[in-house]
């Protein structure tokens, strides 16, 4: 009994341990085949993967392509708080950025939280970059009937209302989780969009099922689940 009981403590320390950004994809990749009636992150469109390869279906969310086609076809793995905003909180991304930090445990740790990766057409990943979230228009027509907006001049990204609160928790989760200092306007943006957009069911289920592979919940939605 003794034996099987630390085997049970050691499995979720090694996963969470072992995570890279790698590794992160490949079982996200068998979580959304899982559960394949779930949507792109920021536009709520279909997709199938082939293998690892996401296919992103445009005919029923009405999406338009705004300039790169190809990569709108694809689906990539977008980091809700960008690697930037972690990362510069290290000294290897101090001496030389992303590269540097490949071989750092610390930050293959933080770049490979399943908490805060999600799936999103690769068009509308590149165009988000590392700009902030924020709200600043009601007009959306860059990407077809996707309700999302970037202000490329001012680095400025408004996702669509249906995210917002999923948005927030990721944010407070990291901050929280890896000691990562907020601005106070991202703060203030993140707990307001946390209470005006509590969980639904899939936020909720995503979060149980990424505990059970990676070892730990974000504590912002479980707290607010059923």
């Amino acid at each position: 009994m003794k034996k099987f009981l630390v085997v049970l403590l050691i499995i979720p320390l090694f996963a969470n341990s072992a995570q890279n950004f790698n590794t992160a994809k490949t079982q996200l990749v068998q979580l959304y085949k899982s559960n394949p009636e779930q949507t792109t992150f920021y536009c709520g469109c279909e997709f199938v993967f082939t293998g690892k390869k996401g296919i992103v279906n445009f005919t029923k969310c009405g999406y338009e392509p705004r300039k790169n086609l190809n990569r709108a076809e694809r689906i990539e793995w977008e980091h809700v708080m960008p690697a930037e905003n972690f990362g510069r909180h290290l000294q290897c991304w101090r001496d030389g950025g992303r590269t540097a930090c490949k071989k750092d445990v610390t930050f293959n740790k933080m770049e490979g939280d399943m908490h805060n990766l999600q799936p999103a057409i690769g068009e509308v990943n590149g165009d988000r970059s590392n700009y902030r979230y924020s709200q600043f228009t009601d007009k959306f027509n860059q990407y077809g009937q996707c309700k999302t907006a970037v202000d490329f001049k001012e680095r400025k990204f408004q996702p669509r209302d249906e995210i917002r609160g999923m948005i927030a928790r990721t944010y407070l989760y990291m901050s929280d989780k890896y000691k990562i200092n907020l601005s106070n306007q991202e703060e203030k943006l993140m707990t307001a969009w946390d209470k005006m957009f509590p969980p639904e069911k899939w936020e909720c289920e995503r979060n149980k099922l990424i505990e059970k592979i990676q070892g730990n919940d974000n504590k912002f939605i479980t707290q607010q689940c059923k």
